[in-house]
């Protein structure tokens, strides 16, 4: 059992590691534009337009659901515009970037760590090198690019549409006015809310993205490598995440409460 806990423990700082290191290389190739700006739109679009359907699903139902769950947590007691609150500040600050970003790192990390660890077993990364290209401008630089451009935006819909649903659920399900949920909303809106979840949705999608060319590059064995290589650049995004997602709360939210 100890051996076994210290081999993935050992694995998953190598990952770690190796993130770092990719990450230095990666700051380095952003002086070869000609080779990671062509490659640039392509990966926007595969990393943010096409993610953007299961945002939307997301931000949907965690609307909705946010709606009945403040009604039901809520007491005569409690103004009933505070739905509208509980919802907008939940939404924007942490369910929006977090769910999102949980879904969007099984399905952008694992396409790219499969995407890469096939070229990888196949040679295809070496035959780069063979054509004088950077591996690293040409297939690393332009994912992590597209990763922080394009996260945010995805977070960003999404926060419109769990707000919508959130609203639309208030309206239909709990017989709640339009009114009396806009004025929670707008109460204790801050644009800070807004801010916040982006830089937050922005860092996913770096580790995301870097997670992802890491475990790819590193693939060996075939097919079976690429699948573990896919399963480890889900799992580590996800744990990823979470770091994240407490880092920001400590060190962003921590101060301003102060």
């Amino acid at each position: 059992m100890l051996e076994t806990i210290g081999r993935v423990a050992r694995g998953s700082l190598e990952s770690f590691g190796a993130a770092g290191n990719l990450t230095l290389e990666a700051t380095r190739s952003l002086r070869d534009v000609s080779t990671w700006w062509p490659n640039l739109s392509q990966q926007a679009r595969k990393l943010g337009v096409d993610s953007l359907p299961i945002g939307i699903l997301i931000a949907l139902f965690t609307g909705v659901v946010l709606a009945l769950l403040a009604s039901y947590s809520f007491t005569n007691a409690v103004p009933r515009y505070l739905v509208g609150t509980l919802v907008q500040k939940t939404v924007m600050m942490e369910l929006a970037p977090v769910l999102t970003g949980l879904a969007l790192a099984g399905r952008v990390g694992a396409n790219i760590a499969a995407e890469l660890g096939t070229m990888r077993v196949t040679e295809q990364v070496d035959a780069l090198e063979t054509l004088a290209y950077n591996p690293t401008a040409y297939l690393v630089t332009p994912r992590i690019l597209a990763g922080i451009i394009m996260f945010p935006v995805v977070v960003g819909v999404a926060m419109f549409v769990g707000l919508g649903a959130g609203w639309a659920a208030s309206l239909l399900l709990l017989d709640l006015s339009s009114a009396e949920f806009l004025k929670g909303a707008r109460w204790f809106f801050d644009a800070f809310d807004v801010r916040y979840g982006l830089v937050k949705s922005a860092s996913f999608g770096f580790a995301v993205t870097v997670l992802g060319c890491v475990n790819g590059l590193r693939a060996r064995g075939g097919a079976q490598g690429v699948g573990a290589a896919a399963t480890s650049a889900v799992v580590q995004s996800a744990v990823m995440i979470l770091v994240l997602d407490a880092f920001w709360a400590m060190v962003w939210l921590l101060g301003r409460a102060k």
